[in-house]
């Protein structure tokens, strides 16, 4: 085809279908033009070329997908995966037709040459990211994998064939030899480390998250550092985005989930309730041994009544055998307000249908302090979702601070200005 076009421009100077000295002249005088003229038409073609290439591979695949069930070729082409070997036939029209068009100048065809090879290396690179984004999304539909930071491999896989590509694109560049490049990355890896430092660190620390299952996508985690209270929304090789509660998103540097302490939630989700833990302040001076009348009063609670007798049955079985009667009653065992308030606890919690019988279930006596008798209610609610889990507590702790009043216990609250003023009235 060459000899073709070349013949077919020389015979516009042939005379009588001879090409003369001067019609040679002239031939060479108006090659600039018939070479500006055919990379002109070249274009044409060649974007002709791509856009009947595309319009067809693009509507065997539409084709191909709406008779397929599955969804992968939907990802492939959501990501422009097919557009972008669409790019390769124009590149391979190009690259055979310049031969022709610079067939004059051989010096500039070694150039157009290498523009064209560097052009495909950069439709390969493009080819290769939207693939790993369609294989992203592909993966992260599978319910196995939902969890995975596929986000990180992707980003991982993107560096590392980017990175080969570049190195033959400047190969191809400089007619070196690719192990060139690569050993003259070693002698400047130390500049490479601090320029790419941060990223270096993210590429570690997303392979060590992945590789010891320490966050995964959707865990509730906590990062006081950073003021992140939330769930992972993305894990990828530079930063982890966190959605707090009120819907802010934080942005954590991968390598911080390394380097610093963080709190994940994922193991209370996967248990089998999340854990209460909150005290109840009793003034040291309402806690007194338990009166007739208040024995009188207490058993008329359901919760409480029967454990009350049967275990003033065995007191006074206890005092009987020892001794402890009468004028000695003082010396032996005794019931007190704050011990029949602390099993009614546990009698409340354990008949709640929101908590966890099979974990565990108590309400414990803490060491004193200067603000009163800590009673601390321990369980486990069954919901795990912050807002039932706070109406579960409020509702629980609201039931005691009402009832506590009727073991004739009192709550330490700290005196306000009100409480000074009310006794100088």
């Amino acid at each position: 085809m060459r000899a073709a076009i070349i013949n077919w421009i020389k015979s516009y100077y042939s005379i009588d279908g001879k090409f003369t000295e001067q019609a040679e002249k002239a031939y060479n005088a108006d090659m600039i033009w018939w070479t500006l003229g055919l990379i002109g038409g070249l274009l044409v073609a060649s974007a002709i070329v791509w856009y009947v290439s595309r319009f067809i591979l693009l509507q065997i695949v539409h084709t191909f997908a709406a008779k397929s069930k599955a969804t992968w070729d939907d990802h492939l082409m959501h990501n422009k995966v097919f557009s972008g070997l669409a790019l390769l036939t124009p590149l391979a029209f190009l690259s055979y037709f310049l031969t022709i068009v610079f067939f004059h100048y051989d010096g500039v065809l070694k150039y157009s040459d290498k523009l064209v090879t560097i052009l495909v290396i950069l439709v390969i690179m493009t080819i290769f990211n939207r693939l790993f984004n369609g294989l992203r999304d592909i993966f992260l539909e599978l319910p196995s994998l939902k969890d995975k930071p596929i986000q990180s491999y992707s980003q991982i896989l993107k560096i590392l064939v980017s990175g080969i590509l570049f190195i033959i694109a400047l190969s191809v560049l400089t007619e070196q030899s690719p192990w060139f490049f690569l050993g003259g990355l070693g002698a400047i890896s130390a500049i490479l480390l601090l320029v790419f430092k941060d990223s270096i660190l993210g590429f570690v620390g997303s392979i060590q998250l992945s590789t010891y299952d320490m966050v995964r996508v959707g865990d509730w985690v906590t990062v006081d550092k950073f003021g992140a209270d939330g769930e992972v929304l993305e894990i990828n090789i530079s930063t982890v985005k966190v959605q707090n509660f009120d819907n802010t998103i934080t942005t954590i540097p991968t390598y911080s989930f390394i380097s610093d302490s963080f709190k994940n939630w994922r193991g209370m989700q996967e248990s089998g309730g999340r854990r209460v833990m909150r005290s109840i302040k009793v003034q040291v001076n309402s806690v007194k041994f338990v009166t007739p009348e208040l024995m009188q009063q207490l058993e008329k609670v359901e919760l409480i009544g029967t454990f009350m007798k049967e275990r003033q049955a065995e007191i006074d079985a206890y005092n009987k055998e020892n001794g402890f009667e009468g004028g000695l009653a003082e010396n032996g065992r005794r019931q007190t307000n704050l011990g029949l308030f602390r099993r009614y606890v546990e009698f409340a919690l354990q008949q709640n249908e929101h908590i966890n019988n099979e974990l565990t279930v108590m309400a414990r006596q803490l060491e004193p302090t200067e603000f009163g008798i800590p009673l601390e209610v321990y369980c486990f609610t069954y919901v795990k979702e912050w807002q039932p889990y706070e109406d579960i507590i409020a509702d629980i702790f609201d039931h005691l601070y009402a009832s506590i009043h009727r073991f004739e216990l009192e709550m330490y609250e700290r005196p306000s200005a009100a409480s000074f003023l009310s006794l100088e009235g």
